[in-house]
């Protein structure tokens, strides 16, 4: 009998475990998403009305913290840029070997070189 018993309180000790595995979370399931193409198309015009909107740095009167914004260009190269000036035309960054052409690429639609 006390092996009944045993396997009695057994089966109790696990009925009354069993509503604690019942009661954890699920899983949070994703959303469903849109397909790849919508968001990429609403995203492109985005950043381009930005970049159109933002008022061009001018490479003869930025300080160096605006310059340092600029991607590609960090504190060397942004006192590189105060210690060329000043510059008659943006591309003469590249001219007087202060950026290199691909980092020229990526800053030139938002630098401008103004005449005093």
């Amino acid at each position: 009998m006390t092996s009944s018993l045993l396997r009695s309180l057994t089966l109790i000790a696990g009925l009354a475990a069993l509503p604690a595995f019942a009661q954890t979370p699920a899983p949070a399931t994703p959303t469903a998403k849109p397909p790849a193409a919508a968001p990429s198309t609403a995203a492109k015009p985005e950043p381009a009305k930005a970049d159109a909107k933002a008022p061009l740095i001018d490479l003869n009167s930025a300080s160096a913290e605006e310059l340092d914004a600029l991607p590609g260009i960090g504190s060397a190269r942004s006192a590189a840029i105060i210690k060329g000036r000043p510059y008659k035309g943006k591309d003469e960054l590249v001219s007087k070997k202060i950026l290199s052409e691909s980092v020229y690429e990526g800053i030139k639609d938002k630098v401008i070189a103004k005449q005093k």
